[in-house]
């Protein structure tokens, strides 16, 4: 299985002189005037759960109308989060170690840990004319394009947000786990605006997955590009991952003002014959 994507759309420059080059991004007027709404990509590394957390909410509360969105590519040490509707059931060994953190996401119990990529998404989803249901859709689909460019098959599955293995009858090792899950979805939204987002599995430590019902599901099978006969290096999915991101991102902004526009009153036309006042 290739550990390189087959057709990336890398971001631009180096990571770590990207991430120094974004630190005082403004989103100015002319930017506005233009149709830009640049993301700020962000890479932080190897951070700790609760880091990660508080930043993010301390960044959302701090918004204004101008401040710009923001993508943060992080690697958790090994941490269980349980969703603000969760329920403690759902892990199943008490003392594995783990800590486990309470958060205001969506959704059930999950793991993160080393040799798992995850982005959040800090969006104003109004000035980005977004509703929650179509930013699911988009990080799902820029999980699945990020899979097929290593030559991996996802799929979504109804009522069940996430990313789980296609049945491919020509691959073996994805056939033997059609239907695991390879990538968690979850989201806060606070005044038009989303934090947390997606965390999909590359190169991992799988058996901390034994000790949770992943995602709320008793006996759902967890597993990771490794897994499936992919080597690829953090970074490299990392880096494919936000491409498509921001990619989808901006897709979808410019079909919803292009959508805006058809629907606005144009002006009436002359009559033939007739002269337009200079």
């Amino acid at each position: 299985m290739c550990a390189t994507p087959v057709s990336s759309s890398p971001l631009q420059s180096d990571p770590v002189a990207r991430e120094s080059a974004s630190l005082n991004f403004p989103l100015h007027a002319s930017d506005a005037a233009a149709g830009r709404m640049p993301v700020v990509v962000r890479w932080r590394g190897e951070e700790a759960y609760q880091a990660s957390f508080d930043a993010m909410r301390e960044f959302t509360a701090a918004r204004a109308a101008d401040t710009p969105d923001e993508l943060w590519l992080v690697e958790h040490p090994p941490v269980f989060t349980l969703g603000q509707a969760g329920k403690p059931e759902h892990l199943l060994v008490a003392d594995s170690g783990i800590p486990l953190v309470q958060i205001d996401r969506g959704g059930q119990i999950t793991y993160h840990g080393p040799g798992q990529v995850v982005a959040y998404l800090l969006l104003d989803l109004r000035r980005r004319r977004l509703m929650v249901r179509e930013l699911v859709t988009l990080i799902e689909q820029a999980v699945i394009d990020t899979l097929a460019a290593y030559n991996l098959a996802g799929e979504r599955k109804a009522g069940a947000p996430g990313i789980y293995v296609a049945p491919a009858s020509d691959d073996s090792r994805s056939a033997a786990h059609a239907g695991a899950k390879i990538a968690a979805l979850g989201l806060k939204i606070r005044n038009g605006c989303s934090y947390h987002g997606v965390s999909l599995n590359v190169a991992m430590d799988l058996k901390p997955f034994l000790a949770i019902n992943p995602c709320g599901y008793a006996g759902l099978e967890t597993v990771d590009m490794a897994t499936l006969g992919v080597a690829a290096p953090w970074r490299d999915v990392a880096a494919a991952l936000a491409a498509r991101l921001v990619a989808n991102l901006d897709a979808n902004l410019e079909a919803a003002r292009a959508a805006s526009s058809a629907h606005e009153p144009q002006p009436p036309q002359p009559l033939a014959g007739t002269a337009t006042p200079a």
